[in-house]
């Protein structure tokens, strides 16, 4: 009797924990309701009664309004009636008019985006790195019907989703490619999602992943990477600018040299064109004198300055001649000057007597004279001679050269 009596009181436990699990309990702040399990019902077990700890699961929904007969739906939202528990219709935003008892409005839909925070888990890459990763999902319900009738719980099973789907999505990638390639794995993820929650009449818009936690190990070698990189990227912007000031110095020099180049050529061409230009000034200046030379020789006084001139010229060859100390002059007549100046008056004679453009080079003439006094000097060599008055010969032979 006691074993039979202690079975039934097990029996109304669990009857009293399976209508704890129907109860609903509103959270106003959220503005849904939660059903729970019991936490622990005594299980059965032959002569042996013990408790054991059920696994529960918590399931949401939105508090659904008391039927008022006159209902009004806020905008962006549908609610769900129920007509003795079977569905009826879909309350629009507005004004709506319910029968009292039989009508039940059962789900209240949100029609707008709804963002889901996506619990944080771990992930393997395909280069066997783990990781700890979180998001958020952003959706929206577009057919009310199917999310209230396809689904027990649609948050929970779009939470699910997502995460098997962000698991099976990372196992393709490498490390690498998970930190380049973020965006994509966001739109890898969004169309599993959609594939998927179609049935329930849920479209996912977009999923973004938050946060990204590597084992420390990784990051410390990351950090590593990291740093390497940097001082490659600074070494190589170092070697540019070595690079860049040869390139500038070596391009300074070439200007340089060019500019110096083009000034010498340019200081040699002005050089070249004084020179013509003072050449041709004194081409001109002795043409000119040669002409007043010419105009004053075709008059009798013209004449006879000019054998004044050669004539002194004459005299004044001779002092020259006369102040070198190994130069001996022995006119043929060395005791009668007046006879040397009228032999030069005789050649300028002679030649004064032709034509008139033979005047313009009277500067021959004084040549002429110079070429006579020289044939008729002696140039004594520096060896002792007869004629050196320090080294008197004995007699022998006379070494003495003609100039």
């Amino acid at each position: 009797s006691v074993s039979r009596t202690t079975k039934s009181t097990n029996q109304k436990m669990i009857r009293s924990g399976a209508r704890l699990a129907r109860l609903p309990l509103r959270n106003l702040a959220s503005g849904a309701a939660t059903y729970y399990a019991p936490r622990g019902l005594l299980q059965s077990n032959g002569m042996l009664q013990q408790h054991v700890p059920l696994q529960t699961t918590q399931v949401r929904y939105r508090s659904t309004p008391i039927n008022t007969v006159v209902m009004f739906v806020p905008q962006q939202e549908a609610w769900i009636v129920e007509r003795m528990g079977k569905f009826h219709r879909i309350l629009e935003p507005g004004l709506n008019v319910l029968l009292p008892i039989v009508d039940r409005v059962k789900y209240v839909q949100s029609l707008k985006e709804i963002a889901i925070d996506v619990p944080k888990q771990s992930a393997i890459t395909s280069d066997n790195v783990t990781l700890s990763i979180d998001g958020v999902l952003y959706l929206r319900i577009l057919d009310p019907y199917r999310a209230s009738y396809g689904v027990e719980d649609p948050e929970f099973a779009i939470t699910q989703l997502a995460q098997t789907t962000m698991r099976s999505e990372l196992g393709k990638m490498s490390l690498d490619k998970v930190f380049r390639e973020r965006e994509s794995l966001n739109i890898s993820i969004v169309e599993s999602i959609n594939k998927a929650s179609e049935a329930w009449g849920i479209s996912c818009l977009r999923y973004e992943i938050r946060d990204i936690k590597l084992p420390s190990r990784v990051h410390e070698a990351m950090q590593m990477q990291v740093e390497a990189e940097r001082r490659k990227r600074a070494a190589i912007l170092e070697s540019e600018g070595v690079r860049a000031a040869d390139i500038n110095v070596a391009e300074g020099k070439r200007q340089s040299r060019i500019l110096a180049s083009e000034a010498q050529k340019q200081e040699e061409i002005n050089r070249a064109n004084g020179e013509a230009a003072a050449i041709m000034a004194l081409a001109d200046a002795r043409a000119k004198s040669l002409r007043i030379v010419a105009e004053s020789l075709s008059t009798e006084h013209g004449r006879s300055a000019a054998s004044l001139s050669v004539a002194e010229k004459y005299v004044v060859a001779f002092e020259k001649l006369a102040k070198q100390n190994n130069t001996l002059i022995v006119p043929s007549t060395a005791s009668d000057v007046t006879s040397m100046v009228a032999q030069a008056m005789q050649i300028y004679n002679n030649l004064s007597g032709k034509t008139a453009a033979a005047a313009a080079h009277q500067h021959q003439d004084s040549d002429a004279a110079t070429t006579m006094l020289n044939e008729s000097s002696i140039q004594l060599d520096p060896l002792p001679s007869s004629f050196d008055s320090q080294h008197p010969s004995d007699g022998g032979s006379k070494s003495n050269s003609i100039k």
